[in-house]
């Protein structure tokens, strides 16, 4: 064992003695955009395309869900700003009758009431309580924000501001969101499934604002009133008129999303500290890659003073490899290792999606790292193993003055035994001259036929290039 330690020993000293520049490049290969709960929108859309239903699309990523209905017309309230506001096309405002034709600014008052004024002649209509309703028998126009169907109100905000809601029927609130989260050219069954997941959302959530239970973005679902409705979407949401899905009777919420990579999450391994709901569970996603879908599988690759940067505080020391110890139902981390010099860090997919500004928390993680190299000449025969390195430096000694190149690096993470690969430039492409069986940690060492330009590839990776003189 001794003599294993100092053949070991002379080999590193002669690499590092000839080295030239070493390359190391983290690789991540991830699936999906989003959270990964409940609906996927490209699966939905592949689901259509393969002759699938509304009802079947809803009841397979809501698990032992049915259809329900709901009173179409009943309201919601949208918050749509909280700075200056502008309206027009309404008739009345606070029993003030108004031409629709104008433009009206509101303006917060000291005294908490707010004050209607005629933009164009910057003569005031009136001083008003709070909440103000501003409503009108056509959509009406909010400046710098669009057209919303229903009645706009209006209350103080603070520093100058004034809160617009919209107040306005959940069916022509839903008309206003299909558009905003999937494309109106996609087929009528995956629009009727967005609108009946867009409307059971609706009203089963709610924001806590007090007097709006939604957000026009992502924090609840994408709405752009009348510029998002399309004969299409309109069409669906007609439909599936008041339709929502439920779950022993009762409507649950429908958490949607845009891409799963291939199979979706539960609910208490996407968020952890959240409670599992019956009908938030991971399933397969077999047809997620429809429609050229961008983010189904998706890839990147840095080098590790980048990544190290990236991780900040959650790196010990210089970064070796991240290892993933945990996923959910899907691919997805629950839990990994960042692997350090210094240590090693316990880190979630949430930590490690924020940390990179990943897509999703499915990901995988694959560090290649390359050093060049030279040693006494070893006959020509290509090394496929530490030992066999050693052996070669054994007949080597008895030929002064000839070298043969080596590389050494690391794979992390990978196992004891896994192949991995080596290819010298050739022309405009790449020729492939050995191959080893990794060490303990992911470790090689290969001999080389002679000086070139080289790359380890494992797993179908292609590691950095590097020069081996």
């Amino acid at each position: 064992m001794r003599a294993l330690a100092v053949g070991f020993s002379v080999l590193a000293a002669l690499i590092l003695a000839g080295s030239a520049s070493a390359a190391s490049t983290l690789f991540i290969r991830g699936g999906g955009y989003g959270h990964g709960i409940g609906m996927s929108q490209y699966g939905t859309y592949g689901y259509a395309l393969h002759g699938w239903g509304y009802q079947q699309i809803l009841a397979h990523y809501y698990t032992g869900t049915q259809i329900g209905t709901t009173n179409p017309n009943q309201t919601v309230r949208v918050l749509l700003g909280s700075g200056s506001a502008a309206f027009a096309g309404a008739t009345e405002a606070g029993g003030k009758h108004l031409n629709p034709s104008l433009t009206y600014d509101v303006t917060p008052l000291a005294n908490g009431q707010l004050a209607l004024v005629n933009q164009a002649t910057h003569k005031q209509v009136g001083k008003f309580d709070a909440p103000l309703t501003a409503t009108g028998p056509a959509p009406l126009s909010l400046a710098g924000l669009g057209t919303y169907r229903g009645s706009l109100e209006f209350r103080p905000a603070g520093s100058g501001g004034v809160y617009t809601v919209n107040v306005i029927g959940l069916d022509d609130y839903v008309r206003g969101v299909i558009a905003a989260e999937m494309p109106s050219t996609w087929s009528p069954e995956a629009l009727k499934t967005q609108a009946v997941a867009a409307r059971t959302y609706a009203i089963t959530t709610d924001v806590a604002g007090g007097f709006y239970n939604l957000y026009p973005d992502t924090r609840s679902q994408m709405y752009r009133g009348v510029a998002a409705e399309t004969p299409a979407t309109d069409a669906a949401v007609a439909a599936t008129a008041g339709q929502i899905v439920t779950y022993n009777g009762a409507p649950v919420v429908t958490y949607f999303f845009s891409s799963s990579g291939g199979y979706t999450e539960n609910i208490e391994d996407a968020w952890p500290g959240a409670s599992a709901s019956p009908w938030l569970r991971g399933v397969a996603d077999p047809y997620d890659g429809a429609g050229g879908d961008p983010y189904h599988q998706w890839t990147r690759q840095l080098s590790l003073a980048a990544a190290a940067r990236q991780l900040g505080h959650l790196l010990k020391g210089k970064l070796l490899g991240i290892r993933v110890t945990q996923h959910g139902a899907s691919p997805r981390i629950m839990s990994a290792v960042v692997i350090g010099t210094g240590g090693s860090t316990t880190v979630t997919g949430d930590q490690l999606q924020g940390a990179f500004g990943l897509l999703s928390t499915w990901a995988s993680f694959t560090t290649i790292s390359s050093t060049p190299g030279s040693t006494p000449a070893a006959g020509g025969i290509h090394a496929t193993s530490d030992l066999a390195v050693i052996a070669q430096l054994k007949r080597a000694h008895a030929m002064a003055g000839e070298t043969t190149p080596l590389l050494r690096g690391s794979v992390v993470p990978a196992g004891r035994g896994d192949n991995v690969t080596f290819e010298i430039r050739a022309g405009k492409g790449w020729q492939r001259v050995a191959g080893v069986r990794l060490g303990k940690g992911g470790t090689y060492t290969v001999a080389l036929p002679k000086p070139g330009v080289y790359r380890t590839v494992f797993r179908g990776l292609d590691g950095p290039s590097v020069v081996v003189p």
